[in-house]
């Protein structure tokens, strides 16, 4: 169990406004530092981000019931929001986490297990109504020759991890399998960066200076790659002329994995990295590897001597 998060009012939120919310953060934080002080609330909204199952705005004081009211009135106040697309926002709590075992990782209709079909079964039962997710669920086979899955997730929690109790060592249904929830240590997966889309630090804490792509890993988000990216532009001194993609066509180029140098996209599940996210012990040798690698390359002076 993990103790409190930082400073933040986390908002549930449906997927289809959520890009309604973050396209106006700046003006949206204004707006509630403005309803904020106009009750004389010494807590002010720093920044939005996303987050599983909605948006989180972290402050500068733990929020208290009336600032959380404020912030819920102004955000379904928002046009293109709707009362039912954005529930009462809440306070970050501890996390607990817990794993489901006897669970095939390959389902009798021939797809693979996802943590969709997790969440499906979860709302279904009465065991987990008074649980709150931290997160999707995870799936993995239990090993890379199994045919059995664990399933991996997260809940917001008390201090003395009451609502894990209630959980911890449980049986369900899934389907025709029985499952079992037990108790597990905080979930080893390295995280990939949603800025820069290497792995080994979370979006957060990354240190680049600016977005990047995933497809092409130039300066810009993904969403601009067609307009912005130097591959769909004309260049007639190459040999031969490079001709602009035709306007309104997808890009057509295709482009290597920044970390694994592969035929795909740097957030693809194809890549190796995805694959084994929850294999730290992989992820330790390839990064010494990339080490080795950059202390073992050599460098020449302008001369083209070694140096």
């Amino acid at each position: 169990m993990k103790g409190p998060s930082r400073k933040q009012a986390i908002v549930p939120t449906s997927d289809n406004i959520k890009d309604t919310i973050m396209g106006e953060a700046n003006a949206h934080i204004f707006q509630i530092n403005m309803l904020l002080k106009s009750i004389k609330s010494m807590m002010r909204a720093e920044f939005l981000h996303l987050c599983p199952g909605g948006v989180s705005i972290n402050t500068n004081n733990i929020p208290n019931t009336s600032n959380l009211n404020i912030i819920e009135r102004y955000l379904k106040s928002i046009n293109g929001t709707g009362n039912d697309e954005v529930l009462a926002p809440w306070l970050p709590q501890s996390k607990s986490y817990l794993k489901i075992t006897g669970i095939p990782y390959i389902q009798p209709n021939g797809n693979k297990l996802t943590g969709d079909d997790i969440t499906t079964t979860m709302k279904q039962l009465e065991l987990f109504e008074p649980v709150n997710l931290a997160a999707k669920p995870r799936v993995i086979k239990a090993s890379p020759k199994s045919d059995m899955a664990i399933i991996w997730f997260d809940i917001w929690d008390s201090q003395n991890g009451s609502k894990a109790k209630l959980l911890i060592n449980y049986s369900f249904n899934f389907g025709r399998y029985i499952a079992t929830i037990r108790a597990t240590n905080m979930n080893p997966r390295v995280p990939q960066c949603h800025n820069c889309w290497k792995w080994g630090h979370s979006t957060f804490s990354c240190r680049a200076h600016g977005s990047r792509c995933q497809k092409c890993n130039g300066p810009h988000k993904l969403k601009h790659h067609r307009d912005l990216a130097w591959c769909c532009k004309a260049n007639f001194k190459l040999n031969p002329p490079r001709l602009e993609t035709t306007k309104g066509e997808p890009c057509p180029h295709s482009f290597k994995c920044v970390n694994c140098k592969g035929e795909h996209m740097a957030d693809d599940n194809k890549c190796p990295f995805w694959k084994h996210r929850f294999n730290r012990e992989w992820y330790s040798k390839k990064a010494q590897e990339a080490r080795e690698t950059r202390a073992n390359s050599t460098c020449l002076a302008v001369d083209g001597t070694k140096i």
